[in-house]
């Protein structure tokens, strides 16, 4: 209301990505004391490569190329039994890619859909998710408490 009424700029400050995913036009994700990136939320999510499909099939079996050749599909990566897939559209590939296993004759077994978060964007980024970034903020800080304490005796 602000921004519409007055022409304002608002500035937020917060750890809460989900919060500035709601409220912000603009984000600016800041390691370290530096902007490393930039952008509107719908933007910085889309950098990631698209929606994100994870799936298992019932066999132990490479299925790499064949799902690499499905429509819509940028990447395929093999973790821990499971695939990581990356796709520019989920909700239409994620089909195509059971149907062409189906008729490869192979089950699956998981599969999953999600979009890009502004948390995978910060982890993608800064190379630490944000709950490690407050883990770690908590650590230094517990470590200055005790240091003014050992000094102070």
């Amino acid at each position: 209301m602000l921004k519409k009424e007055f022409g304002m700029t608002l500035f937020l400050t917060t750890h809460y990505l989900e919060e500035a995913d709601a409220l912000c036009d603009r984000i600016a994700i800041i390691d370290h004391g530096k902007i490393v990136v930039i952008g509107n939320p719908t933007d910085l999510k889309d950098s990631l490569g698209g929606d994100i499909i994870t799936l298992a099939i019932q066999k132990d079996e490479d299925i790499t190329d064949l799902v690499s050749k499905v429509e819509h599909v940028k990447s395929v990566k093999k973790e821990n039994g499971s695939y990581i897939i990356k796709s520019s559209n989920g909700e239409l590939t994620a089909p195509l890619i059971i149907e062409a296993l189906r008729k490869s004759g192979l089950v699956v077994t998981k599969l999953s859909l999600a979009k890009p978060t502004l948390n995978e964007v910060y982890l993608q980024y800064t190379g630490k998710s944000m709950r490690d970034a407050e883990e770690s903020r908590e650590n230094v800080m517990q470590q200055r408490v005790a240091m003014r304490r050992a000094r102070a005796r």
